[in-house]
């Protein structure tokens, strides 16, 4: 390990301990008897990340938290709890044991976990995620939160099962329930 005061190629170990991800070691260089900090941290194996497009890029944990950082600009957020977010979702991927994850799956996790944390950075983060396209979908999503009902929150990977027609077809006309039941059509 190279000084970073005088650029001396050796140091000595003063004291080491274990930190979150890795160790942390105080070092002093043997030469301008400086002291510096250095951590070292597992490499894991690479993961891939699956765009919408199918291209496949390596993980990259620094746009990650530049997503959550925007999404929780200037809310009042206890401090470190933005990394903590990252790293955990970090720590989920890894720990999940694929190679590959889809963009989709790493938005959905993003989104559960903003959503516990803040609901301003929630719908900040959701408004770019999701792409509402008009007002609607939008005040859709900010009412689910406020009543505490599961909104249009599916996630974004998943297709809905009935069109939004049917669905708000069988709102108005719901099937009836007993004796001679007709089969309901979903097609």
């Amino acid at each position: 390990m190279d000084c970073p005061y005088c650029n001396y190629h050796d140091s000595r170990v003063i004291d080491s301990r274990d930190v979150n991800d890795g160790i942390r070691r105080r070092r002093q260089c043997l030469k301008c008897d400086s002291r510096f900090t250095t951590y070292e941290r597992l490499q894991p194996v690479s993961l891939f990340v699956i765009k919408k497009d199918q291209r496949r890029e390596e993980f990259n944990r620094d746009k990650l938290l530049s997503g959550i950082r925007k999404a929780c600009e200037k809310r009042p957020l206890p401090s470190g709890a933005v990394d903590k977010v990252a790293d955990d979702i970090e720590a989920g991927l890894f720990s999940s044991g694929r190679v590959e994850i889809p963009t989709t799956a790493i938005g959905d996790m993003v989104m559960a976990r903003l959503q516990a944390l803040d609901h301003i950075a929630y719908i900040r983060f959701a408004s770019v995620y999701r792409d509402f396209t008009d007002i609607t979908a939008l005040k859709e999503e900010v009412d689910a939160l406020v009543t505490g009902e599961p909104g249009i929150s599916r996630s974004s990977s998943q297709l809905p099962l009935l069109s939004a027609e049917k669905l708000e077809e069988l709102a108005e006309n719901p099937p009836k329930r007993g004796g001679n039941q007709e089969q309901l059509n979903l097609n």
